[in-house]
């Protein structure tokens, strides 16, 4: 009887998440943390571009993905970034045999 009433979570793929932010979307602003501090740590900008500037890329990060899917920023990069057609009957300029290297034709 135990088994029927137990308890199981509805979302059991849901990403792990930090204030609202994934953790590799965190990473990024960590990573844009360490190295504006390491760069303008020593200056009279370091408020102004290490702090400010870490809490708005985080509020731009937490507004902008909100309601997206996860790795939006990952896909919305390579999107942007592949060719703007792709053409399933191209020839694949990458594309090496793999038995040509070894066997000889004949």
């Amino acid at each position: 009887m135990n088994l029927l009433l137990s308890k199981v979570p509805r979302a059991l793929e849901t990403k792990t998440k930090l204030f609202g932010i994934e953790l590799s979307d965190l990473l990024l602003i960590f990573i844009y943390l360490s190295v504006s501090n390491l760069i303008f740590g020593a200056t009279r900008l370091k408020f102004p571009i290490v702090w400010l500037g870490t809490f708005a890329l985080f509020f731009v990060m937490y507004f902008l993905k909100r309601g997206k899917p996860e790795n939006y920023l990952q896909h919305l990069g390579e999107f942007y970034t592949s060719p703007g057609v792709l053409s399933a009957g191209a020839d694949d300029l990458d594309y090496q045999s793999y038995f040509g290297l070894f066997c000889e034709e004949t």
